[in-house]
């Protein structure tokens, strides 16, 4: 069995903290940022993943929720993620 972190943020919503851990340790596999950590993406980027459809699979749920967390100035919740990973 599958056991995923959820917490709650301040403002309600739910939280997967595989989800954050994977935004600040998966790179882009391919593109003009390949090679980059996803959470180091240019909100620029990311708008236009938003508009011309984001990839399938993995890679496509943590991009449209890096989206998100960019859109809304979330990133604060990745900070102490990020710091304390190898």
């Amino acid at each position: 069995m599958i056991s995923m972190r959820m917490e709650r943020h301040e403002d309600g919503n739910l939280i997967n903290h595989q989800v954050l851990v994977d935004l600040v340790a998966v790179r882009m596999p391919f593109g003009k940022y390949k090679g980059r950590v996803l959470c180091d993406l240019p909100e620029p980027y990311l708008a236009w993943f938003q508009r011309k459809g984001f990839p399938p699979g993995k890679l496509g749920m943590l991009l449209s929720a890096l989206y998100e967390i960019k859109l809304n100035g979330l990133e604060h919740l990745l900070r102490p993620i990020r710091k304390n990973l190898p």
